[in-house]
């Protein structure tokens, strides 16, 4: 099973995350299939590659619950379902 989730890079007391698709037996910082966005809680920014996240959910890659919060937020999820509520399990 694929996931999107977050994968800690930065400094120490300095955290930047990217966001990824990976395999859910993998660890945090495991090798990843494919970067997908960037998240800076810092600074609050966000840079999301739409079409990849689109591609992953599409064929089933299930979402953490703060990449799902992130996604929200940029209208990500509201693309592949206009016109239902979005809830994953």
């Amino acid at each position: 099973m694929v996931k999107l989730r977050l994968k800690r890079c930065g400094k120490k007391q300095r955290a930047v995350y990217r966001i990824v698709a990976i395999d859910a037996r993998s660890r945090r910082e495991g090798r990843d299939l494919r970067r997908v966005g960037f998240y800076d809680p810092i600074k609050n920014q966000t840079y999301l590659n739409i079409p990849v996240i689109l591609y992953f959910l599409e064929r089933g890659a299930q979402p953490t619950g703060t990449v799902q919060d992130i996604s929200k937020k940029a209208g990500v999820l509201m693309e592949l379902w206009p016109n239902q509520q979005t809830k994953f399990n």
